[in-house]
């Protein structure tokens, strides 16, 4: 097996990300009841995280208590929704996004909803030490040679909300929320990380779905495989340099922290190559800690780039991706970088040989980490719950409960999405009413 075919062997088998497709069985919804915590032991607040200059919104902002691992982010459309135990609320809230300056604001001040907090972007000069790091295969293979230094190699329990969502064209058909209960394992032992659902939740109007139901396998799991610092290897293998040029690119700032930017794309001279991907790396300048990611899967090659995601069909469907992307985020606690949020976009079309027209479908899946704590290994072995081939949907009921989440943190819903939810509700509410 050449370099090429084993990383895409790992894509395939690590990476768990596959998609079934067969015909629906329609089954009748069932609401569960749910017992909420009380929300008298904490207050929530609600607003909109803003750029000083052009007032645009400021997407998967990072928003932590301080003194404490209770984080989340803003939105898609830079709204967020951090709930604060009351013994919290003396503390500050602080606000953190690459190429602005922290925002630290005490709690006492915010309002309930409808908080405006506007970020200002830095301004930098470049020194002798940043302009003249300019290797960017030394700055890589120094990010791998220092991630016990910079992230630690201890076990942590990690509190997070789990989102996937599933569009048809531009319209929410399947909306699944969950808190999940991680037990993230040290980079330096082969064990994967270990995942137990609290409590979920799913909307799902699958007569919007034509002749097929959509499943995504993993999807959970596959927004942990893409931790570049715990599983370096799913995204390059061991073979990053024959496979990848590096870049320098630009540097940019968080707060007082000079950030490079380092480009990586797939090498164009590879014979019939397989998809791998292209993006960019944020590094902290001092530590060569990586502290952001994006990066995209090369999907030219329709054929191979489809057999990577669909694991089952109908006859006489073709499905391919037109685009698939991801983001990791870490953030800083001390002096010790950990995981904050990742998410992956699909987007891809689905063709029926009789057709003239395609149907175009689009998933998202995203986990954010509330709240974290350093735990000892032995008491993380042989706890997993779930499966990495996990199909969430089978695991998740349906609910209709407003104060579902009690006082756990999540990611605030795009209008979109909650939209969605509140229609497929209404939907469900009467079939339950007509039955």
């Amino acid at each position: 097996m050449n370099k090429i075919k084993s990383h895409l062997f790992n894509l395939r088998c690590i990476m768990g990300l596959f998609f079934f497709f067969h015909v629906i069985i329609q089954s009748k919804a069932q609401i569960n009841p749910i017992n909420n915590s009380d929300s008298s032991s904490y207050k929530y607040f609600k607003g909109t995280i803003l750029d000083s200059k052009t007032k645009n919104e400021l997407t998967f902002a990072s928003l932590t208590v301080s003194g404490s691992n209770i984080s989340t982010i803003s939105n898609s459309e830079g709204k967020f929704l951090i709930k604060i135990p009351l013994e919290r609320l003396n503390s500050n809230l602080i606000i953190s996004f690459l190429g602005y300056k922290d925002k630290v604001i005490s709690i006492k001040d915010l309002k309930q909803e409808k908080n405006l907090l506007y970020l200002e972007p830095v301004n930098f000069i470049l020194d002798d030490v940043v302009v003249n790091v300019m290797d960017a295969n030394k700055i890589f293979s120094n990010v791998l040679n220092n991630r016990s230094k910079n992230y630690g190699d201890s076990a942590i329990q990690m509190i997070g909300f789990y989102r996937e969502s599933i569009k048809k064209r531009r319209t929410h058909v399947s909306v699944l929320e969950s808190i999940v209960d991680i037990q993230k394992m040290p980079f330096s032992l082969a064990v994967q990380d270990q995942v137990n659902i609290l409590k979920g939740r799913k909307n799902a109007d699958y007569t919007k779905l034509d002749t097929v139901n959509f499943k995504l396998e993993g999807g959970l799991f596959s927004v942990l495989y893409i931790d570049l610092i715990k599983e370096p290897s799913n995204i390059f293998s061991e073979d990053v340099f024959d496979l990848y040029n590096f870049r320098y690119e630009d540097v940019t700032q968080i707060n007082d922290k000079k950030v490079l930017i380092i480009s990586f794309k797939q090498k164009s001279s590879l014979e019939d190559p397989d998809p791998l991907y292209s993006g960019k790396l944020f590094i902290d300048a001092k530590s060569l800690a990586i502290i952001s990611a994006t990066f995209h899967l090369n999907v030219e090659n329709r054929i191979k780039a489809g057999l990577i995601f669909t694991r089952k069909k109908p006859n006489g469907a073709v499905i391919y991706p037109t685009e698939v992307s991801y983001q990791i985020d870490y953030r800083q606690q001390n002096d010790k970088w950990v995981f904050s949020y990742s998410r992956g976009d699909i987007t891809f079309k689905l063709n029926w040989n009789k057709w003239i027209f395609n149907t175009t479908y689009n998933t998202t899946f995203e986990l954010v980490n509330t709240d974290w704590k350093n735990q000892d290994i032995k008491a993380q072995m042989n706890t997993q719950k779930l499966s990495p081939y996990v199909i969430m949907s089978d695991k998740i009921p349906n609910a209709a409960d407003v104060d579902f989440w009690g006082e756990y943190n999540i990611i605030e819903p795009e209008k979109s999405i909650e939209s969605a939810i509140k229609k497929i509700q209404r939907k469900k509410l009467k079939e339950l009413l007509i039955d």
